[in-house]
């Protein structure tokens, strides 16, 4: 597993007015954005190229990413020099990519065909983040990769009354913490197929491309990546995987907040 994806060009309606100016992938925790941790997470579990895709007004997650040269000079002439470090990005090959326009997780993940090719592939969704200090998110779900050679989605149990916002899977049971998945839909508004959801991490084969060029507009109009999932699911098997570690979702404010806490009490 050498490649990821981390889609980035919603419009972070979830978080207006702020999202009108700072992209929700750089809100700031403990003096790094969002999406560092994201991308190091991706390099902590081996991943050596990323593709990020973003919108026309995500043009401050390219810079973040990019070398400051204007701001190595001024540390080095103020003898600060010893704080270049704390510039640097994560070591990885980084891509970026525009969507021109926010048709839905699918379509951002279909821009991403060329990038991927001919290879198995994970996808980190920005707005979830995992800490554990054992091992990494995406890390357990290459592991049950490794194991299984099929498509891997993390999962989490989620309140009856909040699944109308996830993808949710028709599992077979197989283990405490892992399940074959037999079905998907997505964001049903009643008679969810159970109470565990997709949470923001997969592992998927290229074939998922092919799906997602035949999809036609669903939930909310957009092309969403578990109809694809679902097509996807009539020919090849699919895990979901309850990840290890605590997880906030920083789309949502308190769990934002409630990371933020953590952290600092953590320092």
């Amino acid at each position: 597993m050498k490649k990821a994806i981390i889609p980035a060009a919603g419009y972070g309606t979830r978080n207006l007015p702020i999202t009108k100016v700072i992209p929700k992938e750089m809100f700031p925790i403990m003096g790094k954005p969002a999406i560092h941790y994201i991308v190091e997470e991706a390099v902590e579990s081996g991943i050596e190229e990323i593709l990020i895709i973003v919108s026309r007004n995500k043009n401050m997650i390219i810079d973040y990413f990019d070398r400051s040269l204007e701001l190595e000079a001024f540390l080095t002439q103020v003898n600060k020099g010893h704080l270049i470090e704390k510039t640097a990005s994560p070591d990885v090959h980084i891509q970026f990519i525009r969507q021109p326009y926010a048709k839905g997780l699918g379509d951002a993940i279909k821009l991403g065909k060329r990038f991927i090719g001919d290879e198995p592939f994970a996808i980190l969704l920005p707005d979830d983040l995992f800490f554990d200090s054992k091992k990494p998110a995406l890390s357990q779900l290459i592991d049950v990769y490794n194991r299984h050679h099929s498509n891997v989605l993390a999962l989490q149990k989620v309140k009856n009354e909040h699944l109308k916002n996830y993808g949710v899977i028709k599992e077979e049971f197989i283990s405490d913490s892992l399940y074959k998945v037999s079905d998907i839909v997505e964001k049903p508004k009643t008679n969810p197929p159970s109470n565990l959801a997709v949470n923001g991490r997969y592992i998927l084969k290229p074939e998922i491309f092919t799906c997602l060029e035949k999809l036609r507009p669903g939930s909310g109009g957009e092309l969403q990546l578990t109809d694809a999932i679902k097509q996807l699911l009539l020919d090849q098997t699919f895990y979901g995987s309850i990840l290890t570690g605590a997880h906030f979702d920083i789309g949502k404010e308190e769990e934002y907040i409630e990371l933020i806490l953590k952290m600092n009490n953590l320092k």
